[in-house]
């Protein structure tokens, strides 16, 4: 290992000090919703992949609340949650299709 990451400081104001333990909380929350975001997005493509419709649709209806709830939060842009929401759809609905025309 060059370089190791520099110690950082501890902040010397008691207003700095409860910042950082602020941030440590709020990362953990951010990061463990991330991954259920992440979790849920992966579900509904595993579904897909297996050309599952049932099991697609339903992970479908519970990635959009998981999507828009992490959008709310605003730990992933609206814009980013309507766009995977959009893509995930769009494959569900590929699969209904597929599996009508068969």
């Amino acid at each position: 290992m060059a370089s190791a990451k520099p110690k950082k400081k501890n902040p010397r104001l008691a207003s700095g000090r409860k910042r950082v333990r602020q941030d440590v909380k709020i990362n953990a929350a951010n990061t463990s919703l991330r991954s259920k975001y992440r979790t849920a997005v992966k579900n509904v493509e595993k579904a897909v992949a297996a050309g599952d419709k049932a099991k697609a649709t339903e992970a479908f209806a519970k990635a959009q609340s998981i999507v828009d709830s992490v959008a709310d939060k605003q730990i992933f842009h609206k814009n980013k949650a309507a766009r995977d929401k959009s893509r995930l759809s769009a494959k569900v609905k590929a699969l209904s299709l597929a599996q009508a025309a068969a």
